[in-house]
């Protein structure tokens, strides 16, 4: 489960910075390019997939309070 996780991440932050470039217009060509709700749907996405990424990375451990 940890490599799904860590490459949907991976997929998530490139869709999200190629839609916030489209969004901003950097990256023409598109319908995408130019507007707006692009440029704030996309970096949205990409710390969505960051922190899959992160999670994917550390494991996804949780952590847990021991009573001494």
């Amino acid at each position: 489960m940890k490599p799904v996780r860590i490459a949907l991440g991976v997929f998530l932050v490139l869709i999200g910075a190629v839609w916030f470039l489209q969004g901003i217009d950097v990256l023409g060509g598109s319908v995408m390019s130019g507007v707006t709700m692009w440029a704030v749907i996309g970096p949205i996405v990409a710390v969505g997939g960051a922190v899959l990424v992160v999670n994917g990375v550390r494991g996804g451990r949780h952590r847990t309070l021991h009573e001494d």
